[in-house]
């Protein structure tokens, strides 16, 4: 046999061991493939993050999803807060108003964020959902044994202490989104109320994000309290307010017989009214003849 033929002869045998060998693996991993496929599509569903991500955490613990899941978080807290403390320089002069109103209850918050273009980013306004309710059931627990009328002020501070319902703080999930969408956020302030059930809460924003029903979120936001009038006024009242007081930003609420002191007023009874209801707001405060509490 010639030394050309016996290359060939090699050659051929090979490839048919090989194709051999290929077929023997398509036929006995297909199972486990569609198995460890179906792993990975869970994690990545439960978790959003990557799909490389979340490969290398079931092969870093033998497709173990509880494991791999607690692992992912870990990484993205510690990613997260070493992007936050990288950008922690930049201002960050944009993001929403959070508002919620509930029968008795009523929170405000505000997050910051560097760009509008984020704050329209619906992983940032879960953010704001996630510092409202946070922040909601911290003025329940504090005030459970209250009564009347409690209003509270909390600085970013303040809230970054607060925990959600896992038990991470906002501090720790503000850091995760900072990893998540890499711009700097902070969460500045927020406002938290508590009526009596005869009081109603009357709320509003402005440049308002659609479809958000839980939270109201917006550019500029204001909540107003007061008693009395038609009940089946008070929900427009109580938005009217809120406009016009995101509008002409009033800084006290004066009296029925103040004179107005034109483009300068700062107190909410003597302004012009913007809404065509004025003559409804005056009547409800001149038959009624209580506080009114405006934020």
């Amino acid at each position: 046999m010639s030394l050309g033929v016996l290359f060939r002869s090699i050659a051929k045998g090979a490839t048919r061991v090989t194709a051999v060998g290929q077929i023997q693996s398509l036929h006995t991993g297909c199972p486990l493939f569609a198995a460890e496929k179906a792993l990975l599509m869970k994690l990545r569903k439960s978790t959003g993050y990557t799909f490389t991500n979340c490969k290398k955490a079931l092969e870093k613990f033998d497709n173990d999803i509880t494991q791999a899941e607690t692992w992912l978080h870990e990484q993205a807290k510690k990613e997260g807060w070493s992007k936050a403390n990288k950008l922690e320089g930049r201002k960050a002069k944009e993001g929403l108003i959070g508002l919620f109103v509930g029968d008795t209850d009523a929170v405000m918050v505000e997050v910051n964020c560097e760009t509008d273009f984020v704050s329209r980013n619906e992983k940032f306004q879960e953010l704001v959902k996630a510092v409202a309710f946070a922040t909601l059931a911290h003025h329940k627990n504090k005030t459970q044994s209250q009564t009347g009328y409690v209003k509270s002020l909390l600085a970013g501070e303040d809230l970054s202490k607060l925990t959600l319902t896992e038990g991470v703080t906002l501090a720790d999930h503000v850091a995760f989104v900072i990893g998540r969408l890499g711009e700097n956020m902070s969460v500045k302030r927020a406002v938290t109320l508590g009526v009596p059930a005869d009081w109603h809460i009357g709320a509003y924003v402005h440049g308002s994000v659609p479809e958000q029903a839980e939270v109201l979120m917006g550019r500029y936001g204001a909540l107003v309290v007061f008693q009395g009038g038609p009940p089946e006024e008070k929900g427009t009242l109580g938005r009217k307010l809120g406009q016009h007081i995101v509008g002409e930003a009033p800084v006290s609420l004066g009296n029925m017989d103040d004179l107005p002191c034109g483009e300068s007023e700062t107190r909410l009874l003597p302004q012009t009214f913007w809404s065509t209801r004025a003559e409804l707001w005056r009547s409800f405060s001149e038959d009624n003849r209580r506080e009114c509490w405006t934020l």
